[in-house]
């Protein structure tokens, strides 16, 4: 029994080695795949303002990652082929994980081509130093010796790092959110001892972390933290949920799904509640597929209205693999090459799957299949083919509800208009 079970470490162990020469190989053919796409873009001459645009996508979608991370893949690969071999050695020698030579890439992108050689040499040209160091331990190091090396190029960063605050939100699990602020230092203790004295002198029996969170909510808002969220989320729920019990989770674009208990609390609180304004706009989905097909709209401005219902449908960029929030409405077939501005044409997508699109090479076609899915296939330059289907809308597939039965008339109306769009 001893034996087998030291069989199966030893089989964990060797499978790890396998992943960070894995890790090593695809850093080493990132690297080829640019020289050779950019020499063939010079050969037949592009232009060096667009040479290499769609690379780090084309390397995301192999790879199933988003396109951010794809552009990060390169960059991370660039650096250790030819600015860090002794870190490259420690991946393909398995005393590096990917992650802790992306920790030491990461820690000396400020430094000059030489001084991140010199760090290279330090960290990792004796690979026995690496043993038993965890990724706190190996980024500190890094840090440390990145910064005495070039103290003033720390400070650089520093300044520049500034006028890239920003806020994120992310979905946590149990119908919870994280809401991320990058602020300078100063500013980011400053916010959470203004939070933390609140929760010193608060004597309601909330918890501390309960009384920071609601304060951080009222402060931000202007709202009691009590009060009811008026329903502009665009929470899209079902029917059937909302006026007949029913039990089928609701979605918040850009979210993801929530029970429907939660969902129904949410709309029941803001009709009841003065302080809250709740609208509804009825979807439209095949009865089949839950596909969105039409969407109610009080605008008179037919594009806003359709970039609306190409959102809802969507949800996230359509890119394969890529989870970012849309913020282009895209013509899959372009509209300099007649592509209509319809809801089968269009997509929703982030700044930079639009923008790679336009690549040279790159090709998206859609298309709605029987059962009323809204599909697309991206085609990348070296002609590999990937698809991206649009999510259902929440609610059963294999009936139409007993509200869209009484509702008929509407969605045979909304099917013309669908058919007059094409």
């Amino acid at each position: 029994m001893f034996d087998s079970e030291r069989a199966l470490i030893a089989r964990m162990a060797a499978l790890e080695a396998v992943k960070s020469a894995a890790a090593a190989e695809q850093a080493e053919l990132a690297v080829q795949f640019e020289k050779e796409r950019c020499e063939r873009e010079i050969a037949a001459g592009i232009p060096a303002s667009r040479r290499g645009r769609g690379i780090a996508g084309e390397i995301a979608l192999a790879r199933k990652d988003s396109p951010n991370r794809g552009g990060r893949h390169l960059g991370f690969a660039k650096a250790l082929v030819f600015e860090m071999p002794h870190t490259l050695a420690a991946l393909k020698a398995n005393a590096l994980s990917e992650w802790r030579a992306t920790l030491i890439v990461r820690e000396s992108a400020c430094l000059s081509v030489e001084d991140r050689g010199e760090l290279d040499r330090r960290m990792c040209a004796d690979t026995t130093e690496l043993e038993g160091l965890g990724d706190k331990r190996i980024e500190a190091r890094a840090r440390e010796i990145a910064y005495e090396l070039d103290p003033q190029a720390f400070v650089d960063r520093a300044v520049k790092k500034e006028a890239e605050r920003t806020v994120s939100v992310r979905p946590a699990p149990d119908n919870m959110a994280y809401v991320t602020a990058l602020v300078p230092m100063p500013k980011g203790v400053g916010i959470f001892a203004a939070l933390k004295r609140q929760a010193d002198v608060a004597c309601d029996g909330r918890g501390r972390g309960q009384v920071m969170a609601d304060t951080l909510y009222e402060r931000v808002t202007g709202r009691p933290a009590e009060a009811p969220v008026p329903i502009a989320v665009d929470l899209v729920i079902t029917d059937e949920t909302l006026l007949a019990g029913d039990t089928t989770p609701a979605r918040v674009p850009g979210y993801g799904p929530i029970p429907a208990a939660i969902a129904c609390q949410l709309t029941g609180d803001a009709i009841l509640d003065e302080r809250s304004k709740a609208t509804l706009r009825r979807l439209y989905r095949h009865p089949a597929s839950g596909a969105l097909v039409a969407m109610e709209s009080r605008a008179r401005l037919f594009p806003k209205g359709l970039a609306q219902l190409i959102a809802f449908r969507d949800d996230t960029c359509r890119t394969p693999y890529c989870d970012a929030p849309i913020r282009h409405t895209d013509h899959a077939q372009p509209h300099a090459a007649d592509g209509p501005t319809s809801e089968l044409n269009g997509l929703g997508a982030c700044e930079a799957c639009n923008y790679t699109k336009e690549s040279p090479g790159w090709r998206v076609v859609t298309a709605r299949q029987r059962d009323g899915t809204h599909t697309a296939d991206v085609t990348t330059p070296t002609g590999n083919r990937y698809r991206s289907k649009a999510p259902p809308l929440p609610g059963r597939r294999t009936r139409p509800s007993r509200v869209e039965t009484v509702f008929a008339d509407d969605l045979a109306w909304a099917d013309a208009v669908m058919d007059n769009a094409a």
